[in-house]
Order: structure tokens, then sequence, then C-alpha cells
């Protein structure tokens, strides 16, 4: 058997983890789909979560989303339960692998990016000059609105796209408008599940220098499913090598050595090499 590599130890640090993940396990029916599995995440580290086909890697996404339910285990988002999380919810963003849509459906770019556009509603006052007041705030928290869609779509190249149907766009343009869905109120922790599925390499690339960009100017925590070990290597800077459970965890340089693919996918594994 190959001798696993790891640094699963995270550095010494008095920051609390955005993520927690302790002996979570999961059966879909009587099927094992994930067991025992423990990560951390720390503020402001993008981590991708690699493994085979049929791994579990999206069980466990699921699972700290609140998506599924899990048999065993504890997940905690910013130091509370999934119970507990309250308003803190609209802190997390998740981008799917599949965004299933009608796309005769007639929405536009900017009402999509809305959507993601959280505020606390406020009972209307019926009355005199509280109607007016009231009715002023709402004109207000609708301008707030529609400069927050336009600078989301301005930040992700995607502006120019605002007025289109959303059933119109290609894979690489609806991944970049979901990713301005993500960016329209201040998030934390950004999930994503494999999504660079269906877009070319170049295109993939050039969404990784978005998404650290943003990364660094929004102080985003990222947890991401990925296939594209290479990808991951270049733009990540935490790796969880996963196969049901968890194999090993650490930087890109230790967690993707071959001893560690080894481990991880088998001996059939070939990694592939981009060349830009």
């Amino acid at each position: 058997m190959s001798k696993i590599i790891t640094n699963y130890q995270l550095p010494m640090t008095k920051e609390l983890p955005i993520l927690k993940v302790e002996g979570l396990t999961v059966y879909r029916g009587n099927y094992l789909a994930v067991r025992d599995v423990a990560f951390e995440l720390l503020p402001g580290t993008n981590t991708a979560i690699v493994g085979p086909n049929g791994a579990g890697k999206t069980t466990v996404v699921e699972a700290i989303l609140n998506l599924i339910p899990r048999s065993y285990g504890t997940i905690e988002i910013f130091g509370r339960s999934l119970s507990k999380l309250g308003n803190l919810c609209h802190q997390l963003a998740y981008m799917p692998q599949n965004f299933i849509f009608d796309r005769s459906f007639p929405l536009s770019v900017s009402e999509l990016v809305g959507l993601g556009w959280v505020q606390h509603r406020e009972r209307l006052k019926i009355k005199g000059k509280k109607k007016t007041l009231s009715l002023l705030k709402f004109w207000q928290k609708n301008q707030q609105k529609q400069i927050a869609i336009a600078e989301a779509l301005r930040r992700t190249d995607s502006y120019h796209l605002r007025n289109q149907g959303i059933g119109t766009l290609s894979g690489g343009q609806l991944k970049r408008v979901l990713l301005a869905y993500c960016l329209v109120i201040p998030r934390t922790l950004l999930v994503l599940d494999e999504a660079f599925a269906g877009v070319d390499v170049q295109g993939t690339a050039d969404f990784h220098n978005l998404l650290n960009q943003l990364k660094q100017e929004e102080d985003w925590t990222i947890l991401q499913i990925s296939h594209d070990i290479d990808m991951v290597s270049r733009h990540c800077d935490r790796v969880v090598c996963f196969n049901q459970t968890v194999v090993c965890t650490g930087q890109p340089e230790v967690a993707l050595s071959p001893q560690n693919m080894l481990a991880t996918y088998g001996p059939n594994f070939s990694r592939y090499q981009h060349h830009h």
C-alpha cells in the first residue's frame, strides 16, 4: 500500500474556522455514501475537494448546506450549528454544478442577480407621514439594490449581458452571472460544486483568476469541488483528497503528491497538464 503523505494539521492560529466538519457520515438509503469526514476551513482560504467520480464529494457539500440529512457527525459554520445560523445563512453562497432552469422562462440577467439581494422586509405604515416615509425607504432600498446588481455584473465582466434573457447565455456567461448573484450582497463563505463544468480550458483559467481576485477583494473563504487537478494546484491554497472519507489534506504541493493521488484515485489515475 502506498504511503500517504499529509500535513493534515492546520497551522496554529487564533482564528476560528469558518467551517468545521467532524465525524460526518451520510447514508443514501442503505448505501454508505460518506463516512467519518473531518476537515476545517480557515478564513480566507481557497480549498478544493478532489477525488474520483462517485467518491461522495457532492454528498459532503450537500450535507454542509443542509440540503440532505446527515446520519452522524457535526457541522459548524461561522461557529454555529446549521440549525442556529439564522440570518448568518445569507453570508453563505452556493454555485451548483448544474443550474437547471427553463430556458424559455422570461427572466433577465439583472433579474436573476437581483434574486440574490436579501433585505429585511419592512411593514408599510398606512397613515399619514409614516406611509410617505416608508415608501421613501422602499424607494431608497430599491435604488441600493439596482446599484448592487450593476456593480456585481461589472465586477464579473457581465454588465453587457444585463438585459439578456438567461436562456440565451453560454455556459461560461452563465457561470459569471451566477458569480454576480453570489456577489450582490456581502458573503463570507462561497461553495462551488464543479462550477467549471462545461467551460473550456481558457474560460476555466479566466474564471479561476476572477474568483481569486474577488476572493482577495471580498475576503471570501472558498470551498470547491474540482476534477481539474492542474487548476487546483495553480489556484487553490489547500486541498482535501477524498474517496468516501478524507484521505489526506494539506497544501497542493503536498496533498497532490503522486503517492496521495495513487491512494485517492487508485492505479489508473493520470494527471493532465494544461498548456496555455
